[in-house]
């Protein structure tokens, strides 16, 4: 198990491989000593003479600025000149905010965020730092868990008004961590919709530098992660610190260079988009944010995020199940259809061996096009005569599984719920509404608007046999005000949006535990470790184009394994890209995540049918190593004309190796491709060629791979012991 140390100077967390270390100064300041590689002792003496301290027992906040000491959550107005993590604002308009600790105690067990998706499970230690302001009369719960399975440090705090005057919180991160040098490089990802979570990388200098999001949700245009790497760091070795929000909405994450070449790490909630005011015995609980470390590159990274991801964030019956190979609608008909057209394909989906077909967009109110009928939560009779449950049963009795897409964040105006309850839309009083796609966003910080859409969701899967629901959110926030928040509450919208969201989404998987929820939001636009906490996968974006998505599923392997990302074998040309490549390189980018389909497998000639059946097949075989395997990066399609990665089941025994390449280089050799994650102690034989490789030759020597003829071309192997 892993272990939390407190002495009276110094509070160690470690497990096997990391050590979180925080000291105690003179009157009780909480100072950041530490994190990184496992150490067994710690003298504090060095690093707090880099900072210009003698000892914590001499330190005096009056003779050295805190301005320039390492601080567990430095809070604005106490002598740091620095981007702080906490701004409190009393009712005599100052903001200062002097937190001094109180007691820290260690208990068994992960600490709970009740209303807050969080990571879970026993096999951890959880660290209760308190501390208090006495003036200001507010407490903070510094909240630390360390598990034994991953090395992740999980952070949140909980802010307590027990004075006597209202305060406002203007900021308060869910992480600090302060840094003794500056010789990082701050990677991020950022992109737009179709180029979700592009790769930015970049050395810091002094000043800040960071990305956010001010739409109300994650975003496609900037991700809630962020990491520090050396400059020396690539996929294999070297140093990186990484951290991810386990939230949905409005974030900011950045890093702020000092003076004296120190850098701070900070993630949470974006203040630009957050105000709450705590009124005396009121409390306020920011997101968890969780932090790793790793001396084995962004492999290493990766490996920690997607441990957490699979055994502490991801709940229920598909936490560890095979995912359903899908065929959605879509993009087969868009609104054009109607039951006889939706059977003809549900048909041919079951005569190759698609296992779900999923009903998009379309099948309620009078859903002709995206104009009209969002929030209007029942059956289009003219579209399905019969009804969702006779479609269902009909598609059940083909032996699929039966999915339906909702949008239940959002209502159009020209909706019977629009023109019922207006005052249920997000919106600002006296100013015309933006439209947004032609519609607005339901306003989820209503308790009557929470029921609204929960009881509409439950009621059409109490009454329909589904099993698997795709819930989508195509707009972001504009107009962000509520016509039930009083003035002074209005800038906690946003966080209180996303509190109403969590309540109905626990709400809906309690109810509906066999049902598979995905996450969608224009793709990629809400791909955050908030929404898997209630959804154990999301569209990894609306761009199925194989080549893209080589760059846009490599870089969301960054924080997510291979089961959270929902990736389909679309129509060519492709409806985003107009790109024509082989079915057999869609199908191999594709696998590497919950495979599906986004077409009308009826126009299809049959030596293609012939090959979407082998390829199902294939799939079905490999599919519980593709999903819970360990994913290993190995050629960057930012760095080349290749893409290539492997995923090797726990045991070792069994991989799957994908190699695709999007422009043919003429009179080239083949590539020779190292692989990692092997057993070098095992021999391995490749499933298509026969040949057999030593674990330790294929990892150091390599794998010489030759493509097929022309621009888009894909290998995929099968490797067993």
């Amino acid at each position: 198990m892993p272990e939390i140390i407190i002495t009276k100077n110094l509070i160690h967390l470690r497990n096997a491989h990391i050590s979180y270390i925080i000291g105690i100064l003179k009157g009780g300041f909480a100072a950041h000593l530490y994190f990184g590689k496992r150490v067994e002792a710690f003298n504090p003496a060095s690093i707090l003479r880099r900072h210009g301290v003698k000892s914590p027992e001499e330190f005096s906040e009056q003779e050295c600025a805190l301005n320039h000491v390492p601080q567990e959550y430095p809070s604005y107005g106490l002598g740091d000149m620095r981007e702080g993590a906490l701004i409190v604002r009393a009712e005599d308009g100052t903001a200062s905010c002097d937190l001094r600790l109180v007691s820290a105690e260690a208990e068994d067990g992960k600490y709970a965020l009740p209303g807050l998706p969080a990571s879970f499970r026993e096999n951890a230690k959880t660290l209760r730092l308190k501390l208090r302001d006495e003036l200001l009369g507010l407490e903070a719960t510094l909240l630390y868990a360390i598990f034994e399975d991953c090395d992740i440090i999980a952070r949140s705090a909980v802010f307590m008004n027990r004075g006597k005057q209202t305060l406002t919180l203007e900021r308060a991160a869910s992480l600090c961590l302060d840094l003794p040098d500056s010789r990082w490089d701050l990677v991020t990802l950022s992109g737009d919709w179709a180029r979700e979570r592009e790769i930015i990388r970049r050395r810091i200098t002094p000043g800040e530098m960071s990305v956010s999001s001010l739409r109300g949700a994650s975003s496609y245009v900037a991700s809630p992660f962020t990491a520090l790497a050396r400059p020396e760091t690539n996929e294999a070795s070297g140093e990186v610190l990484a951290a991810a929000l386990v939230y949905s909405g409005s974030f900011y994450a950045g890093v702020d260079v000092g003076s004296r070449d120190t850098a701070r790490l900070m993630l949470g909630l974006n203040d630009r988009h957050f105000g709450w005011r705590l009124e005396p015995g009121e409390s306020f609980t920011t997101p968890e944010a969780v932090l790793t470390w790793s001396d084995q590159g962004f492999d290493g990274m990766s490996a920690a995020f997607h441990r957490l991801c699979v055994e502490h964030i991801v709940r229920g019956k598909y936490a560890h199940a095979p995912r359903p190979i899908l065929l959605n609608n879509w993009e087969a008909t868009y609104f054009g259809f109607d039951e006889e057209k939706l059977l003809t394909i549900a048909k041919k989906a079951a005569e190759v061996g698609v296992e779900l077909f999923v009903l998009d967009d379309g099948w309620f109110g009078q859903r002709d096009n995206d104009h009209s009928s969002l929030g209007d939560w029942v059956v289009d009779r003219k579209k399905l005569p019969n009804g969702l449950k006779s479609l269902s049963e009909k598609v059940h009795a083909l032996g699929l599984k039966f999915g339906l897409w909702f949008e239940p964040e959002m209502i159009s105006p020209d909706s019977d719920l629009y023109r019922a309850h207006p005052e249920y839309a997000m919106q600002i009083r006296g100013r015309t509404p933006i439209e947004g796609r032609w519609q607005l966003i339901l306003d989820l910080s209503r308790t009557d608007v929470q029921e609204y859409v929960y009881n509409a969701v439950a009621t059409i899967l109490r009454e329909n046999p589904i099993d698997y629901v795709k819930w989508d959110m195509n707009r972001n926030f504009t107009n962000v005000g509520s016509l039930e928040l009083s003035p002074e509450r209005m800038r906690e919208l946003p966080h209180r949006y996303m509190l109403g969201l969590y309540s109905i989404l626990e709400r809906l998987i309690r109810e509906f535990p066999d049902v598979l929820f995905e996450s969608c939001a224009s793709g990629g636009g809400r791909f955050d470790l908030g929404m898997l906490h209630y959804m154990p996968q999301t569209w990894c974006s609306d761009n199925t184009d194989a080549l893209s998505r080589c760059r846009i599923q490599w870089s969301t392997s960054l924080v997510f394994p291979p089961f959270a990302m929902g990736s389909h074998v679309s129509a060519v040309p492709n409806h985003q890209s107009g790109r024509i490549t082989p079915q057999q390189t869609r199908a191999n980018v594709a696998m590497s995540g919950c495979f599906g389909f986004e077409l009308d497998l009826n126009k299809l000639p049959e030596e293609e049918i012939e090959q979407v059946k082998a390829i199902i097949t294939r799939v079905k075989s490999l599919r519980q190593t593709l999903l819970y395997g360990d994913f290993h990066r190995l050629l960057s399609p930012y760095e080349g004309h290749d893409t290539a990665w492997i995923t090797v089941s726990p045991d070792k025994r069994e991989a799957v190796l994908m190699l695709t390449r999007d422009l043919a280089q003429p009179n080239t050799d083949a590539p020779m491709l190292r692989l990692r994650g092997l057993d070098p102690a095992l021999t391995y034989t490749v499933e298509e060629t026969g040949e057999t490789y030593g674990g330790d030759e294929l990892m150091t020597s390599g794998l010489c791979i030759p493509l097929p003829w022309g621009d888009a071309a894909s290998v995929s192997l099968t490797l067993r012991a």
